[in-house]
């Protein structure tokens, strides 16, 4: 099988898309599937074609590029595709639809991000019913939408859009685990080490809700709780946030491979109140390094988040009861410790290489 996939998000850009994009090339090089790859940046790689391209405003991780069709359409003729896989609705994604429609190829796209749902966010809900249509026309092309949540499909057949398909992501759970807790690292931002590290990984944009996590925290430290939030990520949010100064938030930016990996381990309880996730791979990271989750079980994230048994639900947008789940897990470490059990649990069912071979089994069969 020769598959072409088109994204206008790619490592090193940190995201969720860009990490499935890396496990989808690791599967297919594993199993002899051939590939290409047409996504922003500058420099290329055996089988990944890169082009130029400018920021999109609400989304400044995200290049729109508009490479030139003929040049595309060359390379793939050259390369003899029996399917073109869309991880995108914009540029780069017009292009590969372009294409494949032309040559009567099998087309196919993952719904990765919800656009439509952060539009509110920015000011602009008057874009959403147009944003809505333009998704119906695109995904009617597509013989298989394939959707990372349960109630990402269902968001989507509410909409209009076809030819959907659940399909989950994984984890990799040899790099995200508990084995890599670190004492060190946590004295690096507690003074005592019976206090408790929350941890937030993810963009620091408006549609991440993090004012409700905020507000949760000045909550919490008056009620005297002891405990360090480290937010780990980037985003226009930054700036906003970092100025209400609360003293017990710590910044850490981008976080990297190991780096990233002990983090997760040596953290306590992973808090997260974005309700617009089309899955939440944070939260299996989170699982799987050994941590209960806090989260409002909203979008993708009501997949993986089970009451009870891997952690504790808030109600969405409501900041007290989102302390009040975190204090309950802070104050019974037995609890927690149970929680994280069933986290691990879950996180470990979680396997890329079922997932996979299910995925491209799906792209097998249209040829």
């Amino acid at each position: 099988m020769r598959v072409a996939v088109f994204s206008d998000t790619y490592f090193p850009q940190v995201n969720g898309v860009s990490v499935i994009l890396g496990k989808m090339k690791d599967y297919m090089q594993q199993n002899g599937i051939e590939y290409v790859y047409f996504v922003p940046g500058q420099k290329a790689e055996s089988g990944v074609f890169t082009f130029g391209g400018a920021k999109f405003p609400l989304y400044p991780e995200l290049l729109i590029t508009m490479p030139s069709y003929h040049k595309i359409a060359k390379l793939l003729d050259d390369f003899k595709p029996d399917v073109v896989h869309l991880a995108t609705e914009f540029s780069l994604g017009w292009q590969g639809m372009k294409y494949a429609l032309r040559r009567g190829l099998p087309l196919t796209s993952t719904y990765h991000t919800n656009f439509v749902q952060y539009l509110g966010y920015y000011g602009m809900p008057f874009l959403e019913k147009p944003g809505w249509r333009y998704l119906r026309w695109f995904h009617k092309r597509c013989v298989i939408n394939f959707c990372p949540s349960m109630s990402t499909l269902r968001l989507l057949e509410e909409h209009g859009i076809p030819n959907l398909r659940f399909c989950p992501h994984g984890i990799d759970s040899h790099l995200f685990n508990p084995a890599y807790r670190n004492e060190a690292i946590r004295l690096r931002y507690i003074d005592d080490p019976q206090d408790i590290i929350l941890l937030y990984v993810g963009r620091i944009a408006p549609e991440k809700d993090l004012e409700v996590l905020m507000e949760a925290v000045r909550l919490l430290n008056r009620h005297g709780l002891k405990f360090r939030l480290l937010m780990v990520g980037d985003g226009p949010s930054r700036p906003k946030l970092e100025g209400q100064r609360i003293d017990n938030v710590i910044f850490c930016g981008y976080q990297r491979g190991q780096d990233l990996y002990a983090l997760y381990a040596s953290a306590d309880i992973f808090v997260f109140p974005s309700v617009t996730e089309t899955f939440g791979n944070v939260i299996l990271e989170a699982m799987a390094s050994g941590l209960p989750v806090v989260a409002a079980p909203n979008g993708g994230v009501e997949d993986n988040l089970l009451p009870g048994r891997n952690g504790l639900a808030f109600k969405a947008g409501d900041a007290r009861d989102m302390a009040v789940q975190i204090e309950k897990l802070a104050a019974q470490p037995e609890v927690r410790q149970i929680l994280a059990q069933g986290a691990l649990e879950h996180a470990r069912s979680r396997n890329w290489d079922s997932i996979l071979a299910d995925f491209y089994q799906a792209m097998g069969e249209l040829i």
